[in-house]
């Protein structure tokens, strides 16, 4: 085949493939711009029966008009206390301590039941150690008052017997007249004996029994501090297990485990003093809030509030305002600018309501009844006057003055200029205005 041959056979297998792929190309093309056309028909029919269905509009109502002021806060029990592993005098005071058992965390329990329980081998032992001390003093008490018991017996006996000694050297002494002198002198000095001996019994005596109950007084000095260590100890052990004192729901707080925060859990070692749990009163909660120094001049004490949970949107309460803090506290951008915190009571009870919750308070500052009220929304200020656009016929707004009269975030009196029933728009100001 020669060249000129080879070239006409691949233009007429080349050719025909070609136009196919520019005839599809074409049927899509045309077929994507009919549907675009006919979209724009129905679009174009939407508008032309509806010039107003892309308009946001709203209806002028006459009613009573409520400013509210909006605060955040966190939920909390009125009846709470923290549970830390106890401080115990004694030996051990300050070792570490292992959890035997904990209650799971939600746990609801009543007084009396058992919140966790540490291990009790070491006080148990300290516990015996102390009192076997103690029993070996008071045994240690009651041969020394024995002793004491004989001592004085036997010093009561010589004592006797020196005043007999005495006694009888002096009838002895009555021969002096009568008998020779060497023995009248022998008498004299019996009797001189007898006395210095009498009367050195006399002073030792004394000073034994203070010997005596000075021994006998460090003793009983010492089995006190053995019974004391004693009783340490039984509180020691006591205190490895620790009891509700209230009903409520279980917090167990969280501690530092390796590179991450983690519950507490049985086996895990605390040292004295630190948090394990929390244990709230469900039954009675309030919200803490901090208002700013802005807000802080419309409240007063039993001022009602609506709270609503972040969490359920649809679940609210009734609240009061209990308690507001003095002093404020200085923001760490600026010193002017202060906060001060607020506690709210919360009336009625709920499953789901539980500490830590995020809250909103909404609180009616001002009430005016019966005034013609419309959406913020629909006010414009232009040179220091104010307007509203009126939707005539679902067609046409126009432009009218108003008197704007109190005004809250979300809604303003109207004193003069519109009538209640009309519809404004709220599709934001025209070229050259802006909103209030």
């Amino acid at each position: 085949m020669t060249d000129k041959q080879s070239c006409s056979f691949q233009s007429r297998t080349k050719f025909p493939l070609f136009r196919g792929l520019l005839v599809s190309f074409c049927l899509i093309a045309g077929l994507s711009f009919s549907l675009f056309l006919v979209g724009c028909g129905k679009v174009a029919k939407a508008t032309d029966s509806d010039p107003s269905s892309s308009l946001r509009t709203a209806k002028v109502e006459k009613k009573d008009f409520v400013k509210f002021i909006r605060l955040s806060g966190i939920v909390e029990a009125m009846q709470s206390y923290s549970i830390m592993a106890p401080r115990m005098p004694g030996r051990s005071g300050w070792g570490e301590l292992t959890i035997t058992k904990l209650v799971p965390s939600g746990t609801r329990v009543k007084p009396g039941d058992l919140l966790v329980e540490f291990d009790r081998q070491v006080q148990i032992q300290n516990f015996i150690d102390t009192e076997r001390e103690y029993l070996q003093k008071i045994e240690q008490i009651k041969k020394q008052k024995a002793i004491m018991t004989a001592a004085r017996a036997r010093d009561d006996t010589e004592l006797r017997q020196a005043e007999n000694a005495v006694g009888a050297a002096k009838w002895e002494i009555q021969k002096n007249e009568v008998i020779a002198r060497i023995d009248a002198e022998i008498n004299q000095q019996n009797l001189e004996e007898a006395e210095a001996k009498l009367k050195q019994l006399r002073t030792t005596y004394d000073l034994k029994r203070k010997a005596a109950a000075a021994e006998l007084k460090i003793l009983e000095i010492q089995a006190e501090h053995n019974r004391i260590s004693m009783e340490f100890a039984r509180e020691n052990t006591d205190k490895m297990m620790i009891r509700a004192k209230i009903e409520g729901i279980v917090v167990l707080n969280h501690v530092f485990k390796g590179q991450s925060m983690a519950e507490l859990q049985e086996g895990d070692t605390m040292h004295p003093g630190r948090g394990i749990l929390r244990l709230v009163n469900t039954s009675q909660m309030q919200v803490r809030s901090r208002v700013n120094q802005a807000d802080f001049l419309f409240l007063h004490l039993d001022q009602e509030a609506k709270i609503s949970l972040d969490a359920y949107p649809g679940l609210s309460f009734r609240g009061r305002l209990m308690q507001v803090a003095p002093i404020g506290i200085a923001s760490g951008l600026s010193n002017r600018i202060r906060t001060f915190t607020a506690i709210f009571s919360l009336e009625g009870a709920d499953p789901r309501l539980m500490p830590d919750l995020s809250a909103a308070l909404d609180i009616e500052v001002e009430r005016i009844p019966n005034v013609v009220v419309i959406p913020r929304e629909a006010v414009i200020k232009q040179e220091g006057k104010f307007f509203v656009q009126v939707l005539r016929n679902n067609k046409n707004a126009e432009l009218r003055p108003v008197i704007i009269g109190p005004r809250s975030d979300m809604e303003a009196i109207v004193e003069t200029g519109i009538n209640p029933g009309e519809v404004l728009l709220l599709n934001g100001p025209g070229p050259g205005q802006k909103v209030s």
